[in-house]
């Protein structure tokens, strides 16, 4: 069983990066868009702040959540959609105290989960180490939305570690959800971290094999990235095939992001 406790340290971690970038905006600048369409740094805060409170109940309270989950299911529109625009609705500051109220609410209801809890969630049911690296995954990502639309470029650190291993896991999923059969066979993951360690998984003689910068598999399974634009190479036909279509959020195929455009 997987210790969720240095997960939930980077979870913080990485959060409080992320309230370094947000805490001084100005209101123009918490409206500035992001490359999320139709999203303003607003919205990104708010959705991580509306997650967040999703996964607190989750932990917390298991029949709170399934009405909020029943509610959210038979409402009009999107509901991930409807969360970030009721937040994104809010003065600043007050959205700022949401996320941090939220977060720290989180964070103390992952650290007293009994050992081999498991939580309802909108897909399967989560561990704690697995509901903390979604958490993590989100804030990363959403981050760097956030960081685009502010000009701002953030420094990789380990703690990317997380994201890769859930990329790596979430491989049948990708296939799955795009109707594909998932193959039987694991791949062999070779990646390089940011501080130069090698970051391996699956079998040495796979004869699927996915290998590049940490990084760059972080950007693909997140979608923030079009695979044209990183420095991931595949051998083997399914390997090649997961590239183009891996995931590591729950919910139906996303739509990616554009190659970047030729500088003139």
């Amino acid at each position: 069983m997987a210790d969720p406790m240095p997960v939930i340290d980077d979870l913080c971690a990485e959060s409080d990066e992320l309230d370094l970038l947000v805490a001084e905006l100005s209101p123009e600048q918490w409206a500035l868009a992001t490359p999320a369409p139709g999203w303003t740094v607003a919205h990104q805060i708010a959705h991580l702040a509306w997650t967040d409170q999703s996964s607190v109940l989750a932990v917390t309270d298991q029949g709170a959540f399934a009405r909020a989950v029943e509610k959210a299911l038979t409402s009009a529109g999107n509901f991930v959609d409807n969360g970030a625009e009721e937040g994104a609705g809010k003065p600043p500051e007050r959205l700022l105290a949401d996320w941090r109220a939220g977060r720290k609410d989180l964070e103390d209801a992952l650290r007293a989960a009994p050992d081999g809890a498991r939580f309802p969630w909108y897909g399967p049911p989560m561990s704690t180490a697995s509901m903390a690296t979604a958490r993590l995954m989100e804030t990363w990502a959403h981050g760097l939305d956030v960081a685009d639309a502010l000009g701002v470029v953030r420094a990789p650190t380990d703690r990317l570690r997380h994201i890769t291993r859930l990329g790596v896991r979430t491989r049948d999923f990708s296939f799955g959800v795009h109707g594909l059969t998932p193959p039987f066979e694991e791949f062999r993951v070779e990646l390089l971290s940011p501080s130069g360690e090698s970051w391996t998984y699956g079998p040495d003689d796979a004869s699927g094999r996915v290998t590049g910068p940490a990084l760059d598999f972080c950007l693909l399974v997140t979608q923030r990235a079009n695979r044209a634009d990183l420095a991931l190479s595949a051998e083997g036909p399914d390997a090649d095939r997961w590239l183009d279509i891996a995931q590591a959020f729950a919910g139906p195929p996303g739509v990616g992001r554009e190659p970047a455009k030729e500088s003139e």
